[in-house]
């Protein structure tokens, strides 16, 4: 059963006039769609909005354990929340096709209802699986799957790539020594670049200033580096940052 406010993938099945019947495929179960939970405002034909067969993002509105019994919205569902559960639900497949792979190249495919059994105590998803590998852990710290955690490694090592997250601030850096604040500047920004911070001119006093890692605090950090840089290699100077909206790559 699902959890109530929890986000569904449903497959219309059946359409009534006040209502419809549809399939949680995720968990084989049926849900009932209210024509009230449909669509903001009065509905005059339901099938203007539902196709039998079509499938939908929806969120579970009610549930009734003893009668397995199901309610789910439409209305209460952002495209924000809808492109976040289609994600989601791709992921999985997705890897679920990966420890497939992984299971076919160790040779153990006529093993997986046992594996899937022993892994369901430690993961709730394939995607959580295979976010595992790729922080390097073995899924089985058993010798006796040595071989499986080697197929699993190395198919997500081929298949995904890891995640890069960037940092980008806009700096302004001004220099108040008038004798020598070319030279020091100069100097300053070739300092910040070895801590492998790219620096771009964008026209003084602005530069932009580019960090890349594994992990995000761990960019952030060396941004933190190059203005400790400017601080300690130009002490008659200043260095303004503005933040600019993060991103992430890979995966």
């Amino acid at each position: 059963m699902p959890d109530r406010d929890e986000f569904v993938l449903v497959r219309v099945k059946k359409i009534m006039p006040f209502g419809a019947y549809c399939d949680l495929e995720e968990y084989g179960i049926d849900a009932y769609l209210p024509i009230k939970e449909i669509a903001s405002g009065w509905i005059k034909n339901i099938h203007e909005f539902l196709k039998e067969g079509q499938k939908k993002v929806a969120k579970v509105i009610f549930i009734d354990r003893e009668k397995n019994a199901v309610d789910v919205s439409l209305k209460k569902v952002t495209k924000k929340e809808t492109k976040d559960k289609i994600d989601s639900v791709n992921n999985e497949r997705r890897s679920e096709n990966l420890f497939a792979q992984a299971l076919d190249a160790a040779g153990m495919s006529d093993k997986k209802e046992e594996l899937v059994k022993l892994l369901a105590k430690k993961y709730e998803t394939y995607a959580d699986l295979i976010e595992a590998t790729i922080d390097g852990n073995e899924i089985i710290p058993d010798k006796k799957y040595a071989k499986l955690n080697e197929a699993i490694a190395e198919v997500v090592s081929k298949n995904i790539k890891p995640k890069v997250y960037q940092v980008n601030y806009i700096a302004e850096i001004t220099c108040y020594d008038t004798s020598n604040g070319v030279a020091q500047l100069r100097n300053v920004l070739k300092s910040i670049e070895t801590t492998g911070v790219r620096v771009i001119y964008l026209g003084a006093p602005k530069y932009k200033l580019t960090a890349e890692n594994s992990s995000y605090p761990e960019a952030e950090k060396m941004i933190s580096k190059a203005q400790a840089l400017v601080t300690k290699e130009m002490p008659n100077g200043d260095m303004v940052l503005k933040k600019e909206k993060a991103s992430n790559q890979g995966g």
